[in-house]
């Protein structure tokens, strides 16, 4: 199953030449996730062939223009388009009122229904689960009410080895096994070992992303060992006051972050507009955690299940 992440948007507050506002599809399985929603999103979209109707939840860091100036126009495309599929949307508060007046001065009356959650950025909170995926908040620090993200797979079923089932198993049975019990007789006795008849599942594969935020340590319980972590790397280091002044982080901070918490693979982006060469960003971050990428656009991460290889793929 796919859990695939494919960056649409890579600039802070000023776009810049073929750098796009804040925007990403995770893909799980099926279902997509748009995080964030800058200006340009529904362009870059059209762009890399992904299709807004498949879009189920859309998840917004936080209120300010280069990540969420492009909603009301991807939820009037959607309504043009005629809809009928539910969207769940999650932000802060405010949010709901902004899209509100939108459609009341535009004369617009949503095709779909559009579930709104209003999230509490200051709290780490599951927000979201189905079958395959639970999501919570991460507590950011940045000048408005901002949160992360934190996607986790569900654990996975084990693998029944058809060989060696014994005959006389029923379905019920089977579905006890793949969730590692044993089977046992009606006097407590055990029939069938799990671990004879089974192999351990593939695993579950996890997705970070730090929006807008200063350097902030309390969150490393919650991303330890993330197959993916996103931060924000706004400015290089010799700008850590900037970075300070305008609460956001340096290429270094994300790095030590990343390496703090001993995640796979780092992706830094939400960069400022001065920067027309990249390289000395990933250059400065690798020197404090190697496995760093840079999250510009176009570039699609896969997260395999087998080990913890990560694959960019064209």
């Amino acid at each position: 199953m796919d859990f695939e992440l494919k960056i649409l948007g890579s600039s802070s507050a000023i776009p810049a030449p073929n750098r796009f506002h804040t925007a990403q599809v995770l893909t799980v399985g099926n279902h997509l996730n748009l995080i964030d929603c800058g200006e340009g999103t529904q362009s870059q979209l059209t762009r890399y062939k992904i299709k807004h109707t498949r879009i189920l939840n859309i998840f917004i860091s936080h209120l300010h223009g280069d990540h969420v100036f492009g909603l009301f126009g991807l939820l009037s495309t959607m309504h043009l388009q005629m809809r009928t599929t539910p969207l769940n949307l999650f932000g802060p508060p405010g949010l709901a009122e902004l899209l509100t007046l939108q459609f009341k001065v535009s004369n617009t009356n949503i095709t779909f229904p559009i579930s709104f959650h209003e999230l509490d950025p200051t709290v780490y909170k599951k927000i979201f689960e189905d079958k395959t995926i639970a999501v919570h908040t991460l507590p950011m620090l940045h000048r408005v009410p901002c949160c992360g993200f934190l996607f986790r797979e569900k654990p996975k079923p084990r693998h029944l080895v058809k060989e060696k089932l014994p005959s006389f198993l029923t379905p019920p049975q089977l579905v006890r096994l793949k969730f590692g019990e044993d089977i046992k007789d009606e006097n407590g006795e055990i029939l069938v070992h799990n671990r004879d008849v089974t192999t351990d599942p593939k695993r579950s594969r996890s997705y970070a992303y730090c929006s807008d935020t200063k350097y902030k340590e309390d969150i490393l319980p919650y991303i330890k060992g993330v197959d993916l972590l996103y931060h924000e790397a706004t400015f290089m280091d010799d700008l850590r006051d900037r970075a300070e002044y305008t609460h956001h982080s340096t290429t270094k901070q994300a790095a030590t972050l990343a390496a703090k918490a001993e995640v796979k693979r780092l992706l830094i982006g939400h960069f400022s507009a001065r920067y027309k060469d990249l390289t000395p960003l990933l250059e400065e971050a690798k020197a404090v955690f190697e496995n760093t990428m840079l999250a510009t656009e176009g570039k699609t991460i896969g997260v395999l299940e087998y080990d913890f290889k990560e694959t960019e793929l064209a």
